[in-house]
């Protein structure tokens, strides 16, 4: 199993009155799934995500991660295990004034000695890494490229170029797709589902677009109130379904409309 969670409680500094973020989750990931999150602002989308990347830790229940409890670790043991974790966070940590290569050859900081990683931001050690990886989201032309001069669909996908140069076993990413409009929301996904297939690597992704998760995933885990509501393969779940799970929350369920009209286009990058 990639992943294990018993009764899962997190607290979250964002959190209301320091309340859950997450309650009670039973959650059991094997290697080599795909899975999406789905599920209204503030459902704990976002701190699920994190729990699994031991960037935060639960307050009560049983968390494993590759086998390893991360939590009962020495901190250098922790460490080793959250390199082969790969969090790509809604919005990507890029320097502005930072050339493309470099923040995204910064996927491989975990497997670099504090010198190589120095020596890089001179000379990039593998700018060809960046360029293959760059290709893939069809922004090789931005090797060179300052990340302040990019728009955000541009950032965002370069925030998935840097999980593609990681040696990552799990692929944590979150909203990867605000900034893109549908056929390049498609192209992403299928890129790094195709990168997960490769690796034999496991891939969880939130998602406010539903019927991208229930077009491309085969798994669908919805949260409300820090709650799993459901977890089903995507052909079991029902727009009823969908519509409850938004009812009475201030985003309605979020949806590209047509899909299927954009699943030809954004192929051929995959």
């Amino acid at each position: 199993m990639t992943f294990q969670l018993h009764q899962v409680c997190v607290h979250h500094a964002g959190a209301a009155g320091n309340a859950l973020a997450l309650r009670e989750l039973d959650l059991d990931v094997a290697q080599g799934e795909q899975i999406a999150l789905i599920g209204p602002s503030g459902a704990g989308k976002t701190s699920l995500l994190h729990t699994l990347a031991c960037a935060l830790r639960p307050e009560s229940g049983s968390l494993r991660i590759l086998g390893s409890s991360p939590w009962q670790l020495a901190s250098g043991e922790r460490h080793v295990l959250r390199a082969r974790l790969f969090l790509a966070p809604q919005t990507p940590p890029l320097p502005p004034r930072q050339r493309v290569v470099n923040a995204v050859l910064a996927g491989r900081l975990p497997q670099w000695s504090l010198w190589t990683a120095m020596r890089s931001l001179v000379a990039p050690v593998d700018p060809r890494a960046a360029w293959e990886a760059l290709g893939k989201f069809n922004l090789q032309d931005k090797l060179y490229a300052r990340v302040d001069r990019l728009s955000g669909g541009e950032r965002q996908r370069c925030g998935m170029a840097r999980a593609l140069v990681s040696d990552a076993h799990v692929f944590l990413v979150d909203e990867p797709l605000s900034a893109l409009d549908p056929t390049l929301a498609l192209q992403t996904i299928h890129v790094l589902q195709a990168e997960a297939t490769a690796r034999k690597a496991t891939l969880i992704c939130s998602l406010h677009q539903v019927e991208i998760a229930r077009a491309c995933f085969t798994r669908i885990v919805a949260l409300r109130d820090g709650r799993i509501v459901f977890d089903l393969p995507a052909s079991e779940v029902s727009d009823a379904m969908i519509a409850e799970l938004y009812r009475n929350k201030a985003d309605p369920a979020p949806q590209f409309e047509a899909v299927e009209a954009h699943l030809d286009a954004a192929r051929p990058l995959c």
